[in-house]
């Protein structure tokens, strides 16, 4: 099954530069739905408003962070199948262990190319 380029994505980060870098490396792979919010508050609001295919949240934000925000979406039954891919520029072992108990489908240290976006969007999406 081949991914689907269609499918809604939600970019989470509160820096936007890195929002405009993660939507040009979603283009480049053919992604065209892609919105973006830059916390886990406004992240949240999105997706009580749109199905997405795919959240990509950044770790560290304020006032909710990603880990927060996965909670939540996980916590809630319209949300909770929602695949999930975490982007830190931390690779600490306890973060990784605590995302993944939380819930999350993938994990992407920064810095990454398209390459290693697509590898993990097709480990989560079942290309």
């Amino acid at each position: 099954m081949a991914l689907d380029l269609g499918m809604p994505i939600l970019v989470v980060d509160d820096y936007q530069t890195m929002v405009r870098i993660i939507r040009n490396l979603l283009k480049q792979l053919g992604f065209e739905d892609v919105d973006d919010a830059s916390d886990g508050t406004g992240a949240l609001a999105k997706l009580k408003t749109k199905k997405y295919g795919l959240v990509i949240s950044d770790w560290n934000m304020e006032p909710m962070t990603g880990y927060e925000l996965l909670r939540h979406v996980r916590a809630d039954d319209a949300l909770r199948t929602t695949p999930f891919i975490m982007v830190t520029a931390e690779s600490k072992t306890e973060n990784v262990i605590a995302a993944k108990k939380a819930g999350v489908n993938n994990y992407i240290v920064k810095p990454f190319n398209a390459q290693t976006l697509k590898t993990k969007i097709e480990a989560v999406c079942g290309a």
